[in-house]
């Protein structure tokens, strides 16, 4: 039994084990050739989150759905290369947005080049993405796109909030779905569609993506309030300092207003105030911490994971649905 892949999956077939190792092996060096430019500068904004690592999850979702079909056909490492571009992309622009200084245990790329370099440099990649996937047919580019647009439309309504009387809380999962969900969905649709597995296996995998993205993103709100920078490789607490309410804030405001405690309230209250001061910031951090909320959000990080783990059940029992399922339990032990 070997330890491959994100999280340290373990893979128990040797053939598996081989097909993963050698899928991602081929990803990163398909990342490397499609971000590479005749301007050396472009090279290395391009290439400075690619060289620091990362946990490649969807290319590993890529690789696994392929298990089902022809595992050996020639779109599969493409797709992945295309989606973990996608998502490469996404980093740099999100980091401009959250004015975030850490990325993957580096510097972010706004904090080394400025903004406007962070911005094009994911343009860039975009740009790159996009002429891999137009080889691979007309049905990956529609795909693509619709998810594309679903990323996008996600990021939008979490910056819009929730409309008046919508449920803040059924609002931010919506907003998962899109911005994270849809992506990782993508990697489960590209790798069962390019392996040209049947109809069924495709929807399967992709309604499997969809929930397993949800709480992988669930998970990374659980570690951003409670892990240290070392853990994660990111700032812990950007998006407090930011002031965007992720599902741990959005149960305790839940909590305060059905049961109105005075300890819950002062910490709403202490949230609203300006956390670029530090010593607020840790003090938010510190609280939140402690708080039950941060516990119901694992609890709903869970909930999101077995229901990934359940999409699964129509597929044949096979050592990929094995690791399938394995990565459930693997987002989950990430949150705690």
């Amino acid at each position: 039994m070997t330890d491959v892949g994100p999280f340290g999956l373990s893979v128990r077939d040797q053939d598996l084990e081989a097909d993963v190792q050698a899928g991602l092996a081929a990803v990163e060096e398909g990342l490397l050739e499609a971000t590479k430019s005749e301007v050396p500068f472009i090279t290395e904004a391009a290439q400075h989150l690619v060289r620091a690592g990362g946990k490649r999850f969807r290319p590993l979702l890529v690789v696994l759905a392929a298990q089902f079909g022809d595992r050996h056909a020639p779109g599969i490492v493409p797709s992945a290369v295309v989606v973990e571009l996608t998502h490469l992309a996404t980093l740099y622009h999100d980091d401009v947005m959250d004015e975030a200084a850490v990325r993957r245990g580096v510097p972010s790329a706004n904090t080394r080049w400025g903004n406007s370099v962070a911005v094009l440099t994911g343009d860039f990649l975009f740009a790159r993405a996009s002429h891999i996937l137009a080889d691979l047919g007309p049905e990956a580019v529609r795909v693509q796109a619709e998810a594309f647009e679903r990323l996008v439309t996600g990021q939008i309504l979490e910056t819009a909030g929730p409309q008046d009387g919508r449920d803040p809380i059924e609002h931010y999962l919506d907003v998962l779905g899109g911005k994270t969900g849809s992506l990782i969905a993508v990697s489960c649709r590209f790798g069962a569609m390019m392996s040209g597995a049947d109809d069924t296996v495709v929807n399967v995998l992709t309604q499997y993506g969809e929930r397993l993205g949800v709480a992988f993103q669930l998970a990374d709100d659980v570690l951003d309030i409670a892990s240290d920078s070392h853990e994660s490789g990111k700032t812990p607490g950007t998006d407090l300092r930011e002031g965007i309410p992720t599902l741990p804030v959005l149960r305790l405001r839940e909590r305060a207003a059905r049961l109105g405690l005075a300890e819950d309230l002062a910490l709403c209250e202490l949230l609203d105030s300006d956390l670029t001061d530090d010593d607020r910031h840790s003090e938010a951090l510190r609280l939140l911490r402690a708080h039950p909320a941060l516990e119901q959000a694992r609890r709903d990080t869970v909930r999101y994971a077995q229901d990934a783990r359940s999409a699964l059940a129509p597929l044949p029992e096979c050592t990929a649905k094995t690791a399938l399922q394995e990565l459930c339990d693997a987002v989950v032990h990430r949150a705690g």
